[in-house]
C-alpha cells in the first residue's frame, strides 16, 4: 500500500489515491477469528468467516484482460466481508514486519511496509470509484462504516511505536546503506509522514489525535454524501418550451424528458453553466442561480455545521501536533511553504483580477442600461452578450468543431508527438457502458505502459465535476512490474441516442487536463508505489494536467482535430482568431470566483483551535472573510462553503489555491515552448516526460521543474495569459 497513504490518518486521502502493488491471487481465506493480536493498539477485533467471503470476486486472481476488475462480477454485498478480511491481512503484514527477529534493514522494514495491504488495496481500489461514478444507498451506507474503519487501522501504524522504531532505526543507518536514489526517497518520504501523522507524540496525545482523526473521518463522508444528495434533489421541470428562449437546440435536447412535453434543468456543473450562459429567461436563471448556490445549505442536507465541525477538529488537532494551524501542517510540505506565502501569492493576482471584474461588470451594466441591477445570475449571460458585441465571436459556434471522438482523438495525438505514447481502443470490462478503454504503449518500443478507462457522461448515480483516478497504481518491486489501470471522468451532458456529442471550448479543455493527469499517472517509472504516478504537494500536481490545456487550443494542434462534425471542414483560421482574441475575456470574473474560494479555504484552516471554537454560523463566517477581500456582490466564490467539497471532503484542505499556483508552472513551462518555435521541441519535450511524467515524487517538486525547465518559474507569464499584465515574460 502507498506508504503516504496508509499514514495519512484517514479516509479522504485513502480513497483519494489508492495502489494495488500486487495482482497475484490473494491467499485463501482460513479463519474466522482476527489473524493477529490488536490489543496493544486497541483496535476492536474484527472476525469474518469462510461462509461470508465465499464466491467473493475481490479474494479470487482476477484473469481478466489487463487484470480490470471483473466489475459484473461484484456486489455491494461484496464489500464489506472483502474489506474485513483485508484488513485483518493488513494487519499480519504488519505484525510481521513488527515481530520480525532480524534487525531492521531497508527491505524487511521499508519496502515490507511499502508493499503491505496489497488485499486491501485491491478492494479500496474499486470501491472508492464505484461510490464515486455509480453510487446507491446501500454504497452510501457503506462509506459511512468502511472509512471509520480504515482511519482507525491508519491510526494504530502511524501511532505504532515498535514499527516507527525499526522506521528510525534505518532511517539512522541511511548513509550507511548503498541505497540508490529511489530507495533513498521511499526512506525519506516513510520516515517523514510517520514524523508528520504524529509517531513522536506522548500516548496520551497520540489517542487524542486517532480519536479526531476517526471522527473527521465520519464528518468528511457525511460531508461528501450531503451534497451528492443535495444537488441530485434539485430539479427545475418546464412544460412551456417559450420559457428556454436563447437555448441551442442540442442542448435543449439533451434536457428534453424522453416521450414528453418536458425539460428537465439540474446544477450539475455541465448544465448549470450552459444555462446560465445561454438562456433569456431572467427568473430562470435566479431560480438555478439560487438551486445551485444554496445547495446543501438547509434541512437535512445541511453542510454548514459540519464544515465548522471538521475546521475545528482540524485546528485542535493541529494544535496537538505543534503547528499553529492546519494550514501551517498542510504547507510546510507543500511549495508555497507557508499560509503567508500561499496568501500573499493569491492577493498578487487577486487585486488585478478584482479591477477587471469591476469592469466587466460595468461593461454589462451599460449594455442593460436603467432595466435593471445586473446581478449574481446575470454574470454567465451579459458577459457572453458583451463578448459577442466586442469580438463578434460566439461560443456557441464552436461547438460544432469540438465533438468529443474528435477531441480524444487531438488529446491523444499531443501524447503521442510531445511524449513518445500510443493510446490503441480497447474492448475490456467496464463499470459502466459508457466507459471507453485504451491501451497506451510506448510509440518507439511498443512497451504496455498502463490501461486508460474514460468515463465521460453524468449521470444521477455519479459526482459532480472531472476527476482522474486510479484502479491500480504503477510499482516495480522484486521484478513484479505492475503497470497502472487509470481513469478519467467528466460530467457531460449526454446526447439523445445517435446525436453527437458536442463540447463547449471550455470542456475540451478539462478533458486535456484530466488526460494530463491521467498521463502522469500512466507514464511513471518510479519503482515503488509511494510515490510513483501523481504524487508530489498539492500546489504542484495540478502542473502535470494543466500545461496540457495549452495544447488543446493551439492553432497548429486545432488544425488538426477541430474539424465540423457534419462537413469535416476544419475550424476556420477566423474563428481561431476570434476565440484566442476572446481568450482573456471575462477573466476578471473567472480569477476573483476562484481566488475567492481559494481565500476562503485557507481562512478556514488559518483558524487557531480557539479561534475555531467560536464559530457558530458557516455563512456568517464566509460573509466575513470575503467582504474583507472586497468581494463584489455580484460574484460568487467558485464554491461557497456548504459545497466545497474539496476542501471538506476531499485532500484540498489549505491547498484550493493550488490550481493557480500550478498555473504558475504550467504558464512558464509552455512559454518556453513557445520559445523555441516549436511546441513539441524535442529537446524539451524529453524533459518534461523524464521530470514531470516519469519522475512521480522522486524528488521535491520545486527541483523537479527546475530539471524540466532549466529554472525557476516566474509569475509575468501566468499574469500575461490572465490578461493582466502588458509586459513580456522574462526570460529563463
Amino acid at each position: 500500500m502507498q506508504i503516504k497513504y496508509l499514514l495519512s490518518g484517514g479516509a479522504a486521502a485513502i480513497a483519494l489515491s489508492l495502489s494495488a502493488c500486487d495482482t497475484k491471487t490473494d491467499a485463501p481465506a482460513t479463519s474466522a477469528e482476527a489473524e493477529t493480536p490488536v490489543e496493544a493498539q486497541g483496535l476492536p477485533e474484527i472476525v469474518v468467516t469462510d461462509a461470508e467471503l465465499e464466491g467473493n470476486p475481490f479474494r479470487q486472481e482476477w484473469d481478466t484482460p489487463y487484470g480490470v476488475p471483473p466489475f459484473a462480477d461484484i456486489r455491494d454485498e461484496h464489500y464489506m466481508p472483502a474489506t474485513k478480511k483485508a484488513i485483518l491481512e493488513l494487519r499480519a503484514d504488519v505484525d510481521a514486519i513488527v515481530s520480525n527477529p532480524e534487525a531492521p534493514t531497508f527491505e524487511n522494514t521499508v519496502v515490507a511496509l511499502d508493499t503491505a495491504g496489497a488485499s486491501l488495496n485491491k478492494v479500496l481500489s474499486v470501491f472508492s470509484n464505484i461510490t464515486n461514478t455509480d453510487t446507491n444507498d446501500t454504497l452510501s451506507e457503506l462509506e459511512a462504516e468502511i472509512w471509520p474503519m480504515l482511519t482507525r487501522e491508519t491510526n494504530a501504524i502511524s501511532f505504532n511505536e515498535d514499527l516507527f522504531k525499526r522506521v528510525q532505526t534505518v532511517y539512522d543507518q541511511r548513509d550507511r546503506l548503498g541505497l540508490d536514489e529511489q530507495d533513498a526517497r521511499l526512506l525519506e518520504l516513510t520516515h517523514r509522514e510517520f514524523l508528520r501523522n504524529g509517531a513522536a507524540l506522548s500516548p496520551e496525545i497520540k489517542a487524542e489525535v486517532a480519536a479526531i482523526n476517526e471522527e473527521l473521518s465520519g464528518l468528511t463522508t457525511k460531508f461528501g454524501r450531503n451534497l451528492l444528495l443535495s444537488t441530485k434533489a434539485f430539479k427545475i421541470e418546464v412544460t412551456d418550451e417559450a420559457d428556454l428562449a436563447g437555448l441551442s437546440d442540442d442542448f435543449k435536447s439533451a434536457l428534453k424528458v424522453e416521450g414528453e412535453d418536458k425539460w428537465v434543468l439540474t446544477v450539475d456543473r455541465s448544465v448549470y453553466e450552459t444555462f446560465m450562459t445561454q438562456s433569456e429567461n431572467r427568473d430562470l436563471r435566479a431560480k438555478l442561480f439560487d438551486g445551485y448556490r444554496l445547495r446543501a445549505s438547509e434541512g437535512e442536507y445541511d453542510n454548514g455545521p459540519l464544515a465548522i465541525k471538521i475546521a475545528q477538529l482540524r485546528a485542535k488537532r493541529a494544535e496537538l501536533m505543534g503547528y499553529k494551524s492546519h494550514a501551517h501542517y498542510q504547507l510546510e510540505t507543500r511549495m508555497a511553504k507557508t499560509p503567508k506565502g500561499a496568501e500573499e501569492f493569491l492577493l498578487r493576482v487577486w487585486e488585478p483580477g478584482l479591477e477587471r471584474a469591476k469592469e466587466e461588470r460595468a461593461a454589462m451594466q451599460d449594455m442593460v442600461g436603467d432595466e435593471f441591477q445586473i446581478a449574481g445570475h446575470d454574470w454567465w449571460h451579459y458577459s457572453e452578450k458583451v463578448r459577442q458585441e466586442l469580438y463578434a465571436f460566439d461560443d456557441n459556434a464552436l461547438k460544432p468543431y469540438f465533438e468529443l471522438g474528435a477531441v480524444r482523438a487531438g488529446a491523444s495525438d499531443v501524447a503521442s508527438k510531445l511524449l513518445g505514447v500510443t493510446l490503441e481502443p480497447v474492448e475490456v470490462e467496464s463499470w459502466n457502458p459508457d466507459v471507453t478503454a485504451y491501451d497506451v504503449k510506448d510509440a518507439e518500443t511498443g512497451e504496455h505502459l498502463g490501461l486508460f478507462m474514460a468515463d465521460m457522461y453524468a449521470r444521477d448515480s455519479k459526482r459532480g465535476g472531472a476527476w482522474m483516478s486510479s484502479f491500480r497504481d504503477t510499482s516495480n518491486v522484486h521484478g513484479n512490474n505492475i503497470r497502472p489501470i487509470i481513469a478519467n471522468n467528466l460530467n457531460l451532458i449526454k446526447p439523445p441516442q445517435g446525436e453527437p456529442t458536442l463540447m463547449r471550448f471550455d470542456e475540451v479543455e478539462t478533458l486535456f487536463h484530466e488526460f494530463g493527469h491521467g498521463l502522469h499517472g500512466l507514464l511513471t517509472q518510479i519503482r515503488y508505489s509511494t510515490f510513483s504516478g501523481v504524487d508530489g504537494p498539492r500546489d504542484y500536481t495540478e502542473f502535470p494536467a494543466q500545461i496540457l490545456e495549452h495544447w488543446a487550443g493551439a492553432p497548429e494542434v486545432l488544425a488538426t482535430y477541430a474539424n465540423h462534425y457534419e462537413t469535416g471542414e476544419p475550424i476556420p483560421l477566423e474563428l481561431i482568431d476570434k476565440m484566442n482574441a476572446a481568450a482573456t475575456f471575462n477573466q476578471g470574473f473567472k480569477t476573483t470566483e476562484f481566488i475567492a474560494a481559494s481565500l476562503l479555504d485557507l481562512r478556514w484552516h488559518m483558524l487557531t483551535s480557539e479561534e475555531a471554537a467560536e464559530i457558530t454560523d458557516a455563512r456568517e463566517f464566509e460573509q466575513k472573510v470575503l467582504e474583507e477581500y472586497g468581494l463584489i456582490p455580484e460574484i460568487e466564490p467558485r464554491y461557497r462553503s456548504q459545497y466545497f467539497s474539496h476542501i471538506f471532503a476531499g485532500g484540498y484542505s489549505a491547498g484550493y489555491y493550488a490550481y493557480l499556483w500550478s498555473e504558475i508552472l504550467d504558464a512558464d513551462g509552455f512559454t518556453a515552448f513557445r520559445d523555441t518555435g516549436d511546441i513539441y521541441d524535442p529537446e524539451l519535450s524529453a524533459q518534461l516526460k523524464k521530470w514531470v511524467y516519469e519522475s512521480g515524487g522522486l524528488r521535491e517538486a520545486d527541483e523537479l521543474y527546475r530539471n524540466f525547465r532549466g529554472s525557476d518559474p516566474t509569475i509575468e507569464p501566468l499574469l500575461k495569459l490572465r490578461g493582466f499584465s502588458e509586459q513580456q515574460p522574462s526570460e529563463g
